[in-house]
C-alpha cells in the first residue's frame, strides 16, 4: 500500500478536523485544528505509542505495581509490537520523579562502541559510518536500564513484568497499519543481513495490517532474562550468542564489550521558561538543545506574535539553528570530553546568541558559540505520585539489520552517529558512547512534579520539546492540543557528525499554517519543503498541582494511546 495518502490523511485530520474530534485553539487566535479530549484519571496513568503496551502498563498499576514497574512492562511489550522503533537491541534513557524523596533521577542506559573497532578501520570505509550492517552496532543498553530502574525503584518482580510480553510473543498480536507499513519499508535496507528475515519474515513476507505476528525467539529471550536477571543478557547465554553472531558476520561487538557494560545515573539539568522548569538529561543526548531554544525564545513576546505568524515561525527556526550549531560541536560523551553544559543552558549565553537573530532574514550558516572548555517514548504515573519519562530506540527504526535469529531482536545502529573527523568531540573512539538523539523530558512548577513528556523522531525531538511547552505556556493549549497542533520542523544546516552546511536548511510546516505565513517566510529567505514527516510521536502526563489528578495525552498521528484509572 502506498503510505503517503495514509500518513498525509492523518496529518490533515489533525489540522483540518474530523468526525469525533473537537476544534481547538480558535478561541486564542482564530486558527483551527482538530483535537480530542485529554484522558483524566485519579489513581494512575500510562501513555505509550501502542495500545497493547498501554494496557499492559495500566494493568501493572492496577495490580499494585508502581510507575517504574509499569514503564518496564510497557517497554518490553513495545519491543515486540513496535520493533520498528525499539527493542532490547537498543538503548534507553529515563527521568524518574521519586515522590518519596521528592527528587528527579536521570538514567543514561546507552551503550558504548566496540573496544576492538578502531577509528582507522571505520575511516577506511569512507567519510561516513555505514547506516546498516555490523559497523554501526554498539552495546545494547536497554536491558541493563530496566534492571537499574527496577533495582532502585521497582516493586513487582521482573518475572511478572515480562510475562505479558512473553505471552504476546508466543501467542501473537495483530499488527497495526502503521507498524506494518514501517516493517515492510525496512526490508530493502536490512533484509540481506543474517537472521533479519528469519525473525521478521518467517512466512516469506512482512506482516500486513491485522496479521497475527509471533516472535517465539524473543519470548525465549525474555523468559531467560526474567529467570536469570540482567547478567543473562550481558554475561550469560544471550551475550555469548550475540558475540558469536557478530564474529561470524564481520562484526566487532564482543562478549567482553557486553560483560563490561554499565549504565550511569546522572543528574538532570534544568532551565526555566516563563515560570516553568524544563529538565533534560545532559549529553551524550541532545536534550539541552530544547533548553537552549527556549532560553533564546524567552526574550521574545511569542504570545503576541501569534501561533500562525511568520514572526513566530521565523524566530523559532532561527533559535533552533543556533542551538543545533552548538549541538553539532559540543554534544558528545562527557567521559571523553569536558562539555560546557551549564554555560550552554545559561540565560547569559542565550542573551548573546539572541543578538545573532535577524528578524527579517534567515541565516544560511550558523557557527557554534565561543564557549570554553525512530524511537518509542512512554510515560507512566502511579497513585503514590511517582512519574517516569522513558525513551528507548534501535535508531533508524529497525536498527542495523543485524539480527541474531535465535534471540529474536535486531541490534541497534547508534554508532552511525559518531563523527569520522579527528578532533571533533563526537569523533569515533573505542569504548565511547555516541551522540544520542533520544531524550526524555520532565517539567516541574515551583519544585513540584508537573509534566512528564516526550516526542519521538531524531532531530525532531528537541524542536518539539520546545514547541509543546510554547503551545501550552504561550498559546494556552491543553495537554492534548499542544501535541495535536501543527508542527514546525527545521532540517539540515548542522549535523552531530561535524558537517555544517551553508544553505540554511529547510523548513517543513504541517498543514494548518496559512499560505500567508508561508509566503512571508520565503520572503525572509527560508526554503520551505512539503513533508509528511517525521514530525514525531507525542506522549505526556500532567499532574494537576491543586487536585493531584492526572491528565494524559497521546499522539494522533500514530498509534499512541493514553489511559488511566
Amino acid at each position: 500500500m502506498n503510505p503517503t495518502p495514509l500518513l498525509k490523511g492523518l496529518v490533515l485530520a489533525v489540522c483540518l478536523g474530523a468526525a469525533g474530534t473537537t476544534q481547538a485553539y480558535d478561541r486564542i487566535t482564530g486558527h483551527n485544528f482538530a483535537s480530542r479530549s485529554e484522558v483524566i484519571a485519579q489513581s494512575g496513568m500510562v501513555a505509550t505509542s501502542q495500545p497493547l503496551a498501554t494496557q499492559v502498563g495500566l494493568q501493572v498499576l492496577k495490580d499494585g505495581g508502581n510507575a517504574i514497574d509499569a514503564a518496564i512492562a510497557a517497554n518490553a511489550v513495545l519491543g515486540l509490537v513496535e520493533p520498528t522503533g525499539c527493542g532490547i537491541g537498543g538503548d534507553l534513557f529515563a527521568i524518574v520523579w521519586d515522590n518519596k524523596s521528592k527528587q528527579l533521577y536521570g538514567l543514561n542506559a546507552s551503550g558504548r562502541s566496540p573496544k576492538s573497532l578502531t577509528f582507522d578501520t571505520l575511516k577506511a570505509q569512507g567519510d561516513m559510518i555505514p547506516a546498516y550492517g555490523p559497523l554501526p552496532v554498539s552495546v545494547p543498553g536497554a536491558v541493563d536500564g530496566w534492571f537499574e530502574l527496577h533495582n532502585k525503584f521497582g516493586k513487582t518482580p521482573m518475572k511478572t513484568l515480562l510475562q505479558p510480553a512473553i505471552d504476546y510473543a508466543e501467542k501473537g498480536f495483530p499488527v497495526s497499519e502503521l507498524i506494518a507499513y514501517y516493517m515492510q519499508k525496512s526490508v530493502d535496507a536490512r533484509g540481506k543481513y543474517p537472521g533479519f528475515k528469519d525473525v521478521y519474515m518467517p512466512n516469506g513476507a512482512m506482516p500486513e495490517k491485522g496479521d497475527i505476528f509471533k516472535n517465539p525467539a524473543l519470548a525465549n529471550t525474555y523468559r531467560k532474562i526474567a529467570k536469570e536477571g540482567r547478567d543473562a543478557f550481558y554475561k550469560g547465554d544471550i551475550a555469548k550468542e550475540i558475540s558469536r553472531y557478530m564474529k561470524e558476520n564481520g562484526g566487532y561487538l564482543s562478549y567482553d564489550d557486553l560483560a563490561s557494560h554499565h549504565s550511569e545515573w546522572v543528574k538532570p539539568v534544568s532551565a526555566d521558561y516563563r515560570g516553568y522548569t524544563l529538565w533534560e538529561l545532559p549529553p551524550n543526548g541532545q536534550g539541552i538543545a530544547a533548553q537552549q531554544i527556549l532560553n533564546i525564545l524567552e526574550g521574545y513576546d511569542i504570545k503576541g506574535m501569534g501561533f500562525d505568524s511568520p514572526e513566530y515561525v521565523h524566530t523559532f527556526v532561527e533559535a533552533k539553528k543556533l542551538a543545533f550549531a552548538d549541538r553539532a560541536k559540543y554534544y558528545a560523551d562527557p567521559a571523553f570530553n569536558t562539555i560546557p553544559v551549564q554555560t550552554l543552558i545559561s540565560q547569559q549565553y542565550a542573551d548573546e546568541r539572541r543578538k545573532l537573530i535577524d528578524p527579517n532574514k534567515a541565516a544560511k550558516r550558523d557557527h557554534a558559540g565561543p564557549v570554553e572548555g525512530d524511537t518509542i517514548y512512554l510515560t507512566t504515573a502511579d497513585k503514590d505520585g511517582n512519574m517516569v519519562s522513558l525513551i528507548q530506540s534501535n535508531y533508524r527504526g529497525m536498527g542495523s539489520g543485524m539480527t541474531p535469529a535465535k534471540l529474536g531482536f535486531v541490534l541497534q545502529n547508534r554508532g552511525e552517529m559518531f563523527a569520522l573527523k579527528k578532533g571533533h568531540m563526537n569523533q569515533y573512539e573505542p569504548g565511547k558512547r555516541p551522540f544520542h538523539t533520544i531524550i526524555p523530558a520532565f517539567v516541574t512548577k515551583d519544585g513540584k512534579p508537573y509534566m512528564s513528556y516526550g516526542v519521538m523522531g531524531g532531530a525532531t525531538q528537541p524542536q518539539m520539546h520546545a514547541q509543546i511547552l510554547i503551545n501550552m505556556i504561550d498559546f494556552g493549549m491543553n495537554l492534548q492540543e499542544a501535541g495535536d497542533a501543527p508542527r514546525i520542523l527545521h532540517s539540515g544546516s548542522s549535523q552531530p557528525t561535524g558537517e555544517i552546511m551553508e544553505d540554511g536548511g529547510v523548513v517543513s510546516l504541517e498543514s494548518g499554517f496559512s499560505m500567508e505565513t508561508r509566503r512571508e517566510l520565503m520572503k525572509k529567505g527560508h526554503t520551505l519543503q512539503d513533508a509528511v514527516g517525521p514530525y514525531g510521536g507525542y506522549q505526556a502526563i500532567l499532574k494537576d498541582l491543586k487536585t493531584g489528578v492526572y491528565y494524559g495525552a497521546s499522539e494522533t498521528r500514530k498509534d499512541g494511546h493514553a489511559a488511566g484509572y
